[in-house]
């Protein structure tokens, strides 16, 4: 599983070798490294307030599920690959700059929502978790309006008042 992350983090930086795949190649490599950054950025959000409990691990594994249209396996798979990962960095940049270049507005501001939904899966929201969903809007080009509105949906859902 090492030799996995390690090679979807060298792609990240590995745009010649993208050029050498065939299309259909690529393109399922750009999707599997967009999957995989979104679910370290989820990661790192359920870990913002210094406890990653079962709620949610459970929220990030039904959103991967749903999202990228996996099967158990798959998302159990992409959560660990995600959570060794994001233990591994000291930086989101990378991750963030795949999902900008990876997806476009509308599915960069799905994603934000997904953070929003991590960021309140234990049932209250710390300070450290909206500042990293507040963050990673602004390096993903999501508009402050657009995260708004994505966090109100996740309230409503959720049936917490905000």
């Amino acid at each position: 599983m090492i030799n996995r992350i390690k090679a979807l983090a060298a792609a990240f930086g590995a745009a010649d070798a993208a050029r050498v795949r065939s299309d259909a190649e690529a393109a399922a490599g750009s999707a599997s490294l967009s999957q995989l950054a979104a679910a370290v950025l989820m990661v790192e959000a359920a870990k913002m307030d210094g406890n990653f409990d079962d709620a949610e691990a459970e929220t990030i594994l039904r959103l991967i599920r749903e999202r990228f249209s996996l099967n158990d396996d798959e998302a159990e798979s992409l959560l660990a690959d995600a959570k060794e990962a994001q233990e591994e960095t000291n930086h989101l940049l990378r991750f963030t700059r795949a999902i900008k270049d990876g997806f476009p507005l509308e599915e960069r501001t799905s994603i934000i929502e997904m953070l929003w939904e991590v960021a309140y899966a234990d049932g209250e929201l710390h300070p450290f978790e909206a500042n990293l969903v507040r963050r990673v809007s602004g390096l993903l080009y999501v508009p402050d309006q657009e995260s708004g509105q994505a966090r109100k949906r996740v309230l409503a859902r959720l049936g917490i008042d905000g």
